[in-house]
Formats: C-alpha cells, structure tokens, sequence
C-alpha cells in the first residue's frame, strides 16, 4: 500500500521561492570586491536569480549545460547558486587557490559552456582563456562601468549588462529531482582532481539537515557569515540552508582577514559564522591585543581540518563562543558529523566536555558510518578500536563525474559504502575521530595538498634522483609542505634552487616550506616509499616558518 500524499520533486527552485515568499525583506549584505557594502533582500536576489535564468535560456544553453563561476562570497555568486541551478543547468563553482594549468584542465573536464568571474581573479582568466575553447561566455561580475576594456578576452561582457536586459519573471522549470545540480573538483591528491556531481534532492536533504538542532541550528533569528568559501563545496551547504530558513546572510567577499571579518561581524551583529581554522587564527590574533570582545557572535562552526584545542578553548573560555568542529568531504555534499554535546554530557566536568568536543563529532541524520579493519570487517564502536572511514546515505556521491569505475566498496548488504580515506575510531554515544590519513595528502589552511604532484615537480629537476613530500605541523596553517630529495651522483642543488624550481608550476600555497637533502629515501618491498619511516627519520625537524 502506498501513502496518500502529494508528489513534489525537491528542488533548488523551492528554497528561494520560499525565501522569497515568508522571508522576502530578510537582509543578504556583501561587501563587494569594489570594497563597498551591498544590501538587498530574499525578493532581490529571488527576482536577480530569474534574470540570470533568463540571460541562460537567451544564450541557447541546454539543460545539464555546465555554468562555471570563480568568484567570492557574494550576492552575484548568490544568484548563481540558484539562478543556474534552478533552471536545469549545473553551476561548476572553481576554486581559484588552484593552478592555472589545474583551472585550465578542470574548466575543460567540466565542459563548461560559460564561466562568471569576480574581476580579483581576471589574471587567472587572462592565462587560462584561451585554453578553454568550449567556455561561449566570459562574464565579469561586475557592473558595466567597471568593465575593463583591454582584458584581451573576446566577447567579455559585465554581469550587470548581461542579466540587466532581461525580464525578473521566469517559470522554474520542473524535472526530476535527481537531476544533477552543481559540481565540485576534488584538489586531485591522487592524479587529476575528479568531480563530485550534486543533484537537487542531495542539495536541498543536505539543506535540511544542515539547519537541524544539533548540526548548525540555523533559524530566521540568525544573522550568519560564511567564511568557508562558496566555491569549497557549496560553502559548506549554508546557501541553501540560508534561503530554507530565512536567516540574514552576511558574505565577506574577499576581505578574509582579521579586522575586516570582525569589523562585518560586528557591523552586521553576526551570531553564527562558518570557516576553517585558518581564519579563526587571524580573527583571534587582531582581537587579543586590542582587547575586543564578540557583541553578538554566539557559535561558530569550524571544519576544513581540525580545529586546535587551544582554539576551541579560547572561543569558548574568554570570548563565551561556542565551537562546532565538524567534518566532510567534496564527496559528502560536505557534511558528515558535527560535535555537539548529549543531555548526559551537561553535567560532566569542564575537562571531560572538552574531550568530547574536541572530537569530529556525531553523524547527522542522513549519514551512515563504519569503521572496517584491514580484513573489512567493521570495528566496534568503543572509542579504541580504529580502522578505515566508511560513509554513505542520499548526499555522498556514487561514483565521480566521468568517473571509469565507481569508487564504493560493498557492504554485505548489497549497499556501497565511500572509503573517505580517514583513520578512525567511533566511541559508544556514535562520536567519531579522526586518527591518521590513509592517503599522503597534506592539508594547509582548509586546503588539501597532493604530495604526488610536489614530488613529480621536484622529480623533473635534473639534479633530483628521487623526492618525497610530507607535511609537518604548522601554528598557522595546520600543515605546511616539506619535500626530501636525494641528489644525482656529482649533481649539486641547493635549496633555494629548487624551491625556485617550483615557480610557474604549482600555486605558491602549495610549494613546499622546505627542502630536506637526504642520503636515501627509505622503499619497501614493492619499491613504494615508506613515508612513515620518513617521518620517524625527520621527528625533530621543525619547519623554518613556524
């Protein structure tokens, strides 16, 4: 038997019709890449967002068509996520800390037919422009009179021009809700970065849930900065999540350092804000010597990678923040766990609190995980027992866009789960916690690293006979890159050499702190480099820019 209930496919559409509908003069403030601060409404952005789907069905695109951006937190990249999204087309949101020749090869992979830029970003356009034959449309988001007019880009038109000409009334096409939504690229730790392919049902769940309680308990009484990048994995989710419950949004644009994210903060009474400990640290390093203190900011949410617990500690002793440290991946939508207490945990001492929210935290409704052994049979959850990091549910993808084999591993039931590449151990109350990496990968500021590609760079210098890249703990950064390299017989390299090697052929956040000239690097019995003995060898190194 079946229930009796109306049939409505979830879509992006819904959630800014209903924001513009029940929270239609709620605010959206941006401070704009010109410097000054922007103010609309739910309504503004609504009727904004039909202009551009117009400007997109005036173009010829078709459904599934793939829109890129490469731009900030703002209210035009605001308008993509829906205006895109909600007419049928994909939105592909770059992110701009990659690579040119990177840039270059995603917008080619994604086949990307226009591509939306904030004008800080034209150097990377001006580079990579021409390598991507497929892109029709090359739009500065931008007002008319800001465009500039020797970009060397043909057809280069303003947003504000593109969409202006264009009526505010649209029909939002309806589809089926598994039709693909937005993409994201993973930074391609291992080879080429592959893309996780969003649908609207997975978007608007993942929205939901977001909102929920004891995940980011997002409401109309709140006013929210997302720090965390709208081209990272859809700013964690909180776009969509904002529209869903009506709260005020207040974006950054690229102003992401200390003063000017409290100074917003404080401007905007700001009571939840989202971002990677990168950040926090430049908040906490502007406001300890001058003496300031939150007005308003109540909790934070801080993922990306782990939040330090001196951090956590500071939010939440001297400034009465609270801190939820959370987890996800490209993969996941983002979100996979968020730390939040138990009704049991209240009365425990201040300590034993803290040992628990300094942990990833628990799964949200939607997501389900295991920890398997070597054997892949599932560890028990007894907060000892660690093992290999398994997830699935309605927002984790099933294979990557064109994707040759799908990365899931079955389950005894029949059901695939994501290997998410994390050590962990899950304790008895479901709180999960990141041990170690099973992949060589770095992560610097939020940002994932390849150690692969840093060691084929150094393996193109001449004088190199072989490398290995590791990450070492950094203050700031979480980790920073280091790269070992034993020289060719008579060859002679110095440091400086070869970190200036590295110019042109990897963004300057990812080139390596340091080299560490080494005898050999240690192999095992298959010939693989057994980074772990390397590191054991460098246990006392300490990177000269920490």
């Amino acid at each position: 038997m079946l229930g009796l209930m109306q049939s409505q496919p979830l879509l992006i559409s819904s959630l800014i019709e209903f924001a513009a509908r029940h929270h239609r003069d709620a605010e959206i403030v941006s401070r704009r890449v010109e410097g000054d601060i922007h103010r609309y409404t739910y309504k503004d952005l609504a009727g904004r967002a039909r202009q551009l789907a117009n400007a997109l069905d005036a173009m010829g695109l078709q459904p599934g068509d793939r829109v890129a951006s490469l731009a900030w937190n703002g209210y035009r990249h605001m308008e993509m996520y829906f205006g895109v999204s909600g007419s049928g087309r994909v939105l592909h949101t770059v992110n701009p800390r990659l690579h040119p020749e990177q840039i270059a090869w995603i917008i080619n992979h994604a086949e990307d037919r226009a591509l939306c830029f904030d004008l800080s970003f034209l150097p990377i356009i001006q580079a990579v422009h021409a390598k991507c034959p497929l892109v029709k449309q090359w739009v500065a988001l931008c007002d008319a009179d800001k465009l500039p007019a020797d970009s060397g880009i043909p057809g280069l038109v303003s947003y504000e021009a593109w969409i202006g000409s264009h009526s505010d009334q649209y029909q939002w096409p309806q589809f089926d809700e598994n039709t693909a939504s937005s993409m994201c690229y993973t930074s391609g730790t291992t080879g080429n970065p592959k893309a996780a392919l969003y649908s609207h049902r997975s978007s608007t769940l993942h929205a939901y849930a977001a909102a929920l309680p004891d995940v980011m308990c997002l409401s109309a009484r709140d006013s929210v900065l997302p720090v965390v990048p709208m081209f990272h994995v859809n700013a964690w989710g909180i776009p969509y999540s904002a529209a869903l419950t009506g709260c005020k949004l207040v974006f950054p644009g690229p102003a992401l350092d200390g003063k000017s994210v409290y100074e917003l903060m404080e401007a905007e009474g700001v009571t939840f804000a989202a971002g990677v400990p990168t950040v926090w640290q430049m908040l906490l390093s502007h406001m300890k010597p001058a003496g300031l203190r939150f007005s308003t900011l109540k909790r934070t949410v801080i993922g990306g990678s782990a939040c330090p617990p001196a951090m956590l500690n500071t939010f939440q002793d001297e400034y009465g923040v609270s801190v939820l440290h959370a987890w996800g991946m490209t993969e996941m939508s983002p979100l996979g766990t968020l730390c939040s207490l138990k009704n049991k945990h209240l009365e425990m001492p201040k300590d034993e609190q803290m040992k628990i929210l300094q942990k990833q935290g628990r799964a949200i409704y939607g997501v389900e995980m295991k920890i398997v052994g070597d054997d892949g049979q599932e560890q028990p959850w007894d907060g000892k027992s660690f093992g290999d990091l398994l997830v699935r549910g309605p927002w984790i993808i099933d294979s990557y866009y064109k994707g040759s084999a799908s990365p899931l591993i079955q389950g005894d039931d029949g059901h695939g789960w994501f290997p998410t590449g994390d050590v962990a151990t899950i304790d008895a109350d479901g709180y999960m916690q990141i041990t170690d990496r099973s992949k060589d990968v770095i992560k610097s500021g939020g940002e994932w690293i390849s150690s692969i590609d840093i060691e084929n760079i150094a393996m193109a210098h001449p004088a190199v006979a072989m490398a290995a890249c590791i990450g070492m703990p950094h203050p700031k950064w979480d980790e920073r890159p280091i790269v070992a390299v034993t020289r060719k017989p008579g060859a002679e390299l110095s440091r400086e050499e070869l970190l200036q090697f590295y110019e042109g052929k990897a963004a300057k956040w990812q080139v390596p702190d340091d080299v560490v000239f080494v005898e050999s690097i240690p192999l095992g019995a298959t010939g693989k480099m057994l980074k772990t003995k390397l590191r054991e060898s460098l246990k006392d190194y300490k990177l000269p820019t920490a």
